[in-house]
């Protein structure tokens, strides 16, 4: 019969821990999903709430040892996470099907670890990452949904679906997003390359804005869809969004969503 415990999982019958005291050092990837909302964002911070912060004193507890985190996106406030991907230096022999067992048993439902393995001591989370794909979600009704209020913003007014299309379809390719995000210390650039930037409409009155990029600066995905609301209610046109872009004015630019509907959906490697 195998126990539960807090720190680890064991089979008494063969001897089972979380290391295998055969194997050599190891480095783990996880892929991590979390409702963002009761965290102050993804990074440590002290005195405050985070994922890091939840989930790194739950592998310090399972490994019995100190980790440091690196995330491939630092979720701000609120911001939730289907495929957050997290790396760290492990022990020796770590097994990480019992790792994740464990983690979940600790951390689940509010932060899932979705899948653990062993990868090459050159993968690193934030590095080796060659895009990252966020998807926000709009309930577009008169009424708002108490099912989706945690993960959707409820936009009342009516939206036009072909304006929201064509508004969204500028931002692919590169460019300077400085009217599109907050700005950063200074020397850091406000340039990234746009892979993909679509609508979808899931149908009842959802939408869902999908936005592949090589990287994000800061607030970038909602402030864009905070500007495309603005195009979808008739309030700008979505021939102004070129403009809007190449004006490098955050002032240009409309409101910034708010978090609750952002998720990190897949990181590429």
């Amino acid at each position: 019969m195998r126990r539960w415990r807090a720190s680890s999982w064991s089979d008494p019958s063969a001897g089972l821990t979380l290391f295998d005291p055969a194997g050599g050092p190891a480095r783990c990837r996880l892929v991590v999903a979390y409702d963002g909302t009761a965290f102050r964002g993804f990074a440590a911070q002290p005195d405050v709430r985070t994922v890091a912060g939840v989930l790194g004193r739950a592998l310090d507890r399972v490994l019995r040892q100190p980790v440091e985190l690196t995330c491939a996106g630092r979720t701000d406030a609120g911001v939730h996470a289907w495929g957050q991907v997290v790396s760290f230096e492990a022990g020796t022999g770590l097994d990480p099907w019992r790792l994740r067992a464990s983690l979940n048993g600790m951390l689940g439902p509010e932060i899932v670890v979705r899948s653990a393995e062993i990868v090459g001591p050159e993968f690193d989370a934030r590095h080796s990452a060659t895009w990252r794909g966020y998807r926000y979600t709009i309930v577009n009704r008169p009424v708002p949904d108490p099912f989706l209020a945690r993960f959707a913003w409820w936009v009342p007014e009516a939206l036009d679906r072909s304006r929201l299309r064509l508004g969204a379809d500028p931002f692919v390719g590169e460019h300077d997003f400085a009217s599109f995000c907050r700005k950063g210390p200074e020397g850091t650039t406000t340039n990234r390359r746009v892979l993909e930037s679509s609508w979808v409409d899931l149908g009842d009155d959802v939408l869902r804005y999908d936005i592949r990029a090589q990287g994000f600066a800061w607030q970038m995905v909602r402030s864009i869809v905070g500007t495309l609301v603005d195009v979808g209610k008739g309030r700008r046109r979505p021939g102004d969004i070129l403009t809007i872009l190449r004006s490098r004015d955050r002032g240009a630019a409309g409101q910034v969503a708010p978090p609750h509907g952002l998720c990190l959906w897949e990181v590429g490697y």
